[in-house]
Order: structure tokens, then sequence, then C-alpha cells
């Protein structure tokens, strides 16, 4: 081995001696596919990632993601030693409550993280949406002479995300849109929490790359650093293909009893084991102590400053040349919307509330996308080949695959990837993604929609067919638990709305939000537009407010959302003509209204008014908040049927005579 290599090895064995020593401090973690991947994260991190840990904000940086995230220390270790502020306390505090280390690896917790990776595939699905936007944003922006974006998206993969179906549909698109910027290492040491997957898993998984247009390096030593660097410059050359390196490891790679063992895939090594493998890897230093000249080989804040100052020069060329361009790219890479965008929508809800029209929500929501896609640059939207239906496409649409400078994706039938895919897409800046499928098959999405909460992204969901309503597809098609279940998750905002008006509220709330996602659930059938004071019209985006109303204090309270509006407005006009004092309260969005002040809430929902019939086409049970134990709730507990809406709705309860009597039975 040259000299060189026994420096790199060095700085490799500092990532496995920090990995172990944090997980058996921790008495939890995975110390082995730190140990397996250390030499590849060494090649990668020394000698081609463009970062700059004084920024971990700059806009043309190189993207990392740790696919395998339960390898979380690798990324810690790296993180310390090239100088992000990630301190030894803080690798010291692995998986400690409030940490910056958490058990995987959170944006937002720590800085350099590029993603929330753990559960296995949505991190390489990400990555994928990283280099979506990387590709598409050049094309926008770069002009001859001016490449201002101009990066890498690296991703760390392992068995478990291989076997992981997401990996299939994201990869897949990731060939067919050519992203040469791309590169994708996996560590492929045969071992997962069960063993040896030689049982379970035996696909040709270079082949199958091949298949889906990557260009593919073979036979990679993981364990050689010149093997790797060759690889990855290999990788680098090919633009017109994304590239998976195939390196061959050895799990726990130094732990003379469990290298090449899932002994040492989910548990602390053992301080004897420990002890041994650092008199195997030459590492004559105590737990969490790195030399200092290690430090000096791996500490990148030098380097990555001159790296940034380079870009800010050519930034500053290109503002002078292209002063609007520039203003543009700023603006968009904050995640700042244009500054008469408020205005805009307001204006355009204001002349729907004046303009009625007896329309599908879903149909609201195309024509609310035809009036803020001039606004917007920003928009990437796009549909799980649902596009005719989910109504997202409009005329400023032009396909990515068609125009690199496009800024709509038709993702296929991968509702999982397409949301996942789109996370990576918001996390890297510069759009504001939206995507689309029928509200059923969110639960192909779940945990993507999930991990999208959970990292607070920008991403407007398009959901169609929300209930019953779509009719002859059937219960396999009719969703039932799906808004609850959107409903309940933290930090997601669920919209439902009753009319074009409500729709196109929700569209705006969407686009202005900025801690978190948005769910737009909306019909295939048309729904009759209400009508509404200015009041009311302002109230809409509070969440719920009095839609009809009676004179001093009511007996009973209709509550809905969607298409039961209309129906819970019918009940209403009945029970006032036979002298009933109600009110119709419009909930289409049950978070945004919860978020409201009490006294708002009060208003709309009185305490003492306990006579309350909630009326949607979903899941009953979720109604009890609203109306208590003394209400009633006219709504779902078992799957639809085939057959034509109007029947389905009369067959389950949807009418106005049973509103009518479910309300009258609380007087």
């Amino acid at each position: 081995m040259s000299t060189t290599n026994i420096t790199r090895r060095l700085c490799a064995n500092a990532l496995r001696a920090l990995s172990m020593d944090a997980v058996q401090k921790a008495n939890s973690g995975h110390p082995g596919a730190p140990m397996g991947m250390a030499d590849i994260a060494e090649v990668l991190w020394r000698d081609f990632l463009n970062h700059n840990p004084n920024n971990p904000a700059w806009a043309d940086r190189d993207r990392f993601v740790l696919s395998n995230g339960h390898g979380s220390m690798l990324i810690y270790s790296l993180l310390h030693l090239t100088g992000y502020e990630v301190s030894l306390n803080d690798l010291q505090s692995f998986r400690q409550l409030h940490s910056k280390t958490p058990g995987h690896p959170e944006v937002g917790y720590t800085p350099g993280v590029e993603t929330t990776t753990g559960p296995l595939g949505q991190g390489i699905a990400n990555a994928v949406g990283m280099a979506v936007a990387e590709k598409t944003l050049a094309a926008q922006f770069n002009r001859p002479g001016h490449g201002i974006v101009d990066h890498f998206t690296y991703v760390f993969m392992g068995d478990g995300c291989m076997m992981e179906g997401i990996s299939h549909e994201v990869c897949s698109l990731a060939g067919t849109l050519k992203l040469g910027k791309l590169v994708a290492f996996y560590d492929d040491n045969g071992i997962s929490i069960d063993g040896h997957i030689a049982g379970w898993f035996t696909d040709d998984t270079a082949a199958r790359f091949e298949a889906y247009g990557w260009h593919v390096v073979r036979g990679v030593d993981g364990h050689d650093a010149d093997a790797i660097k060759r690889a990855t410059e290999e990788a680098r050359a090919v633009t017109d293909k994304p590239s998976l390196l195939m390196c061959k490891t050895i799990i726990g790679f130094g732990s003379p009893n469990k290298q090449g063992s899932h002994e040492s895939h989910g548990a602390p090594l053992g301080d004897a084991e420990i002890a041994l493998t650092r008199e195997a890897l030459g590492w004559k230093y105590p737990a969490f102590e790195i030399p200092s000249d290690i430090y000096a080989r791996w500490d990148a804040q030098e380097a990555g400053q001159a790296k940034e100052s380079a870009w800010n020069e050519r930034f500053a060329a290109y503002a002078q040349a292209f002063p609007e361009l520039a203003a543009e790219f700023t603006r968009r890479m904050k995640g700042e919307l244009p500054t008469d965008f408020s205005s805009h929508a307001q204006a355009y809800i204001e002349k729907l509330q004046a303009n009625p029209a007896k329309i599908a929500s879903r149909k609201a929501s195309q024509n609310a996308i035809e009036a803020f896609g001039p606004l917007l640059p920003e928009f990437l939207g796009g549909s799980a080949d649902l596009a005719p239906s989910n109504l997202t496409l409009w005329s400023g649409s032009k396909a990515i695959n068609e125009d690199t400078a496009g800024n709509y994706i038709h993702y296929g039938v991968r509702e999982f990837g397409m949301t996942a895919i789109a996370n990576g897409i918001s996390l890297h800046g510069g759009f504001l993604p939206y995507t689309a499928t029928f509200l059923m098959f969110v639960e192909y999405a779940r945990n993507a929609v999930r991990m999208a909460a959970l990292m607070k992204q920008r991403q407007v969901m398009v959901y169609t067919h929300d209930s019953i309503g779509l009719g002859e597809d059937g219960p396999t098609h009719q969703p039932v638990e799906q808004v609850a279940s959107l409903r309940m998750t933290p930090n997601m905002s669920s919209w439902r709305p009753c009319d074009q008006v409500e729709s196109a509220v929700a569209w705006k709330y969407a686009i202005e939000r900025q801690d978190g996602p948005t769910a737009l659930i909306l019909s295939r059938q048309n729904l009759a537009q209400q009508q509404r004071t200015e009041e009311q019209l302002a109230n809409i985006a509070r969440g719920g407010y009095v839609l009809k109303d009676c004179v001093g204090q009511p007996e009973l309270i209709f509550i809905a959302t969607g298409s039961e509006v209309e129906l819970a407005v019918a009940a209403w006009d009945k029970l006032t003509a036979e002298g009933v004092k109600a009110r119709v309260v419009s909930i289409p969005s049950t978070d945004a209204f919860d978020k409201q002040d009490a006294a708002y809430r009060e208003a709309v929902l009185p305490k003492a008014v306990t006579a309350r019939v909630a009326v949607e086409a979903g899941i009953a049970d979720y109604w009890f908040k609203y109306v208590g134990l003394h209400g009633a709730i006219v709504g779902m507990s078992v799957f639809g049927e085939s057959a034509p809406a109007e029947l389905l709705f009369k067959q389950f309860g949807f009418t106005v005579d049973n509103v009518v009597a479910k309300a009258k039975s609380l007087l």
C-alpha cells in the first residue's frame, strides 16, 4: 500500500473509530455500515465533494444523501471532521434527547444533513429529486459562459435500499430522465439484519440498473481508495446517465470477530471487541480522540470557503450580465414568493365569488393552477399517470423530459416514488413542487407523505376522486379513511373544499405556507358554489367559518366539508323553513381552524350548542372531536360499493331526509 493510501486509511479509520465509539457510548446504533463505507466516504468527501462547512446552505454545493440512514454515525463523523458545527460533544450525545445527532439523520437538526433518512429507499428517492432540481434549475438559469448551477448529487445506499420497492420506481425514472449528475455508491456487503442476504436477495443489481439506463461501474473494491477514486472519476465523466458504483465492502470492517457478520449491523461492538478493533486497525488513540494531523487532513473549511468565494465571483458576473435572472434565482433559492402573488391570488378568489360556477373541485383546482402558474415560475408539477383525471396540467406546462427547462414531470404509475422525489426537489430549493394522484392511492405514497410532514417540506399534494362520489370504480378506488389519516398527521395541512372559491383559497394557502406540506382533497363530481358575504369569504382561510346562520344563538349546528356542504345547506334550508334555528359551518381545513384563537373558534362553534351534526363522506369517527358525545355523524363506517354516485350517496345515508332526521333526533 502506498504512503498516500496509508494516509487515506488513517483518515478512514478516524470515521470508523468515531462511529464505533459513539454507538458504544449510546449503547445503541449501527456501527457496521459506517465502518464498512468509511473508505468510500473518505475518497468522496476529501477528493470530490464540493461543499462549505462554513455555509451548509451554499446554493451550488454538491448534495450528499445517506440513504442507508441507520449508518448515521458515518455522516456525523464526516461533518465533525470536515469542520461543520458538529462537535465531539455532539458525537458523544449520539441518540440522546435534543442532540444534534439523532439516531437517524434529520434535516434541520444537524448542519450539513440534506434530508431525513431512515425509511430505506427514500434517501435515493430524495436524491433523484435533488438531481432533477439541479438539472432543471440549470436549464432555466444557466447561460453561455455563466454556469451558476453546476453540482452533483451523491448518495450512499445499501442492500435494504435496493430491496425496497421505491428504489425500483425512482431509479427507473432517473434513468429515463438521464440524470447525469446523480452518482450512487452501493454498499454491497451482502448482510442485513437477518444475516446473509443470499437467502432472500439474489438480484443481478448491476444488470437491473443497466436496464434502467444507468451507467454501472462493476467490481469496485470498496476498501481500495485508488479503485474508488477511479470509479468516481468514471461516473462523473458520464453526463447523460446516472451512475451506480458497485462497491464490494465488508460490514464492520476492522472488527476481528464481527466484521462480515450481521452482529455488527445494529448493535454496539462491545468494549472488548472495540479494543481488538483498535489494535487491528492500528488506531492507537482512546475513544473520541483524533490526532491533530488527521483533523488537518480532513478540514474542509478553507477549501470550501474558497470554492464558494469563486462561485460568488461567477454569480456576480452573472448578475451583471443578467440582473433579472440573478434576482429571480436568489428569490427562488430563498423560498420567497413574488411580492405581488398574494394580491393577485386574492383578486382571483374575489372574481370567482362574483362569478358562480358549478364545477368539480378538481376542475376548480386546475383553474387555480392556470391562474397562479404564470405568477410562479418555481412551480414544478406532476402526476402519477393521472394528469387527465387529476387535472394538473395547465397551458404553461412543459414536460421536463421534452424540455429540460420545463416545469412538469410525468411520474408514471409511481405514487410513492413521485412523493419522495418531490420531497427531494423541495429540499434542494428553487422549486415549489406539486404532485397528484387519486386520494385512494395516497396509501401507496403514505410514508413519503409522512416524511414530507416530518421534514416540514413544502409540497402541494393534489388528491382527487375524494370519496364514494367517484362512483362506479367501486371500493378499491373509493377512499374512506384516508382524509382522517391525513388530518391526523402532524405538520400536514389538509383541505377539502366545497366549491371553486374554497378550492382557490386552499391553493393560495398551500402556496404561501412555509412550514410543511398541504393536501388538497378534491371531488370528481360537480359542486354548487355557495353564496358568501365579504366576511365569510375572508374567513375561508381560517379553515372553518359560518356559512349559513340564524338570528341569535342556534339550536343546532351542521358541520360539513367538500361535497357534503351542499347537503348540509339543503338540510339547513328545510329545518329553517320549519322554524328551527340552525347554522351551517364549513370546515375545509380542520388543522387551519384548530390553529385559530379560542374566541374565533367559540364564535363559530359555541360550546353551549351541543346539538351538532357532522356530515362527510369519509370515516365517521374522526368527527367526534367536533360533535362530542351528544352529537351525530353522517359518515362512513364501511367500505363503498360500485354504483353511480347518486345511488351510493342514497345507499349510505347522504340524503337531506337522513341528515334532517339525525338533526331532529338531537333537538
